[in-house]
């Protein structure tokens, strides 16, 4: 059996878990905690024994205001890392908006592409098509240097919505095919704590473009400004996790695709819980059916945690445990309610970089 994001996307099951491990110095959460490559895939395997259904890994903060690095460190620090996880049988996301990264990371073993840039580069949604991997749309309004300045909508539900729809149709016609794509509705990039707060109160609206819904709200900073004591700033990003699951329970209540987090075993325990809540206590909360999650139709698999494991790739080792383990922010603003490692290969450094579309 091959790794693939594919068994994942049955009309009907648990909701997903994606791990995140930043191998980057100034990521808002985990900025130099896994620096070197060893440590870093030591935290994507240990994700993986607490239920991670696939590994994201990114080497290129993203977090408000942050600059971008040359493409040959980004894929310095993310190759060896995607790799080595990819070799252990782990489903492996390259969080990336570049095109050569996004190829490298391919052919390390990576088999989805997460791209925060909104598909503006011709050049990767040409990539993804010809390699036919699964795809992240996110939706964003500019690079992150300066997307806080982008925060404004008249409606960020419907703006969003449409925005998202506009870029799939750019997205499909690149020759991506749609079954291929899972959307993220971006939050906390170009949004404010309300906006992100009305779009999570609206997810059906998102979901009713008929494409799995990723949805990363771990540890952002509208999280925070939401915990703040009278008198005190922000909660700090490192006390967010408990916030985090609560998010975790109620977008599995709501049915979306999987959710990304940087503590995994909490997120997995929260979409369990909803499972056994879900079913009134009928049987085994282990093997009874599964939660009907927001999925177009595709082929269903087996249970949740045989479906992580893979074969290694060739001349691997066995996955971990044998295999049988599972595998941005805002402001607080008031606003509306519901509605042999590979390493970088040379040449890269100059990479042509693609301007971010402020829509």
């Amino acid at each position: 059996m091959s790794v693939t994001v594919g068994d994942l996307l049955e009309p009907r099951g648990l909701t997903k878990v994606m791990g995140v491990v930043n191998v980057t110095p100034d990521s808002f959460s985990d900025g130099g905690t896994f620096l070197d490559p060893v440590d870093a895939v030591r935290a994507g395997l240990r994700m993986v024994d607490e239920g991670a259904d696939l590994i994201d890994v990114g080497g290129e903060s993203t977090r408000p205001g942050a600059s971008r690095v040359a493409a040959s460190e980004e894929m310095r620090r993310v190759l060896p890392v995607v790799a080595e996880l990819a070799a252990a049988g782990v489903r492996v996301s390259v969080d990336t908006s570049r095109v050569s990264v996004a190829a490298a990371a391919v052919d390390a073993g990576a088999v989805l592409v997460n791209d925060v840039s909104g598909g503006c580069d011709p050049d990767l949604l040409g990539l993804v098509a010809d390699r036919g991997v699964h795809y992240v749309l996110m939706h964003a309004r500019g690079p992150s240097v300066d997307m806080s300045s982008r925060a404004v909508y008249g409606d960020v539900v419907s703006e969003v919505t449409a925005e998202l729809a506009a870029r799939l149709e750019t997205v499909v016609a690149a020759g991506v095919a749609e079954d291929l794509v899972i959307l993220d509705p971006g939050i906390g990039f170009a949004k404010t704590a309300a906006h992100n707060w009305a779009l999570l109160n609206n997810i059906d609206a998102l979901a009713a473009l008929g494409r799995p819904l990723l949805v990363g709200t771990s540890r952002k900073s509208f999280l925070g400004s939401v915990l703040a004591d009278a008198g005190a700033g922000a909660r700090p990003s490192d006390e967010r996790d408990d916030a985090t699951q609560a998010t975790t329970a109620l977008l599995a209540a709501a049915g979306v695709w999987a959710v990304r987090v940087h503590a995994v075993r909490p997120a997995d325990d929260a979409v369990r819980v909803v499972r056994a809540w879900r079913q009134g206590g009928a049987g085994d909360a282990a093997t009874t059916a599964s939660v009907p999650v927001v999925v177009p139709g595709a082929a269903g698999s087996a249970g949740r945690r045989s479906r992580l494991a893979a074969t290694p790739r060739t001349g691997a080792g066995p996955a971990k445990n044998g295999g049988t383990g599972k595998g941005g922010g805002g402001s607080a603003d008031a606003g509306p309610g519901r509605r042999d490692r590979p390493t970088a290969a040379p040449g890269y450094a100059g990479e042509r970089e693609v301007p971010w579309s402020p829509r």
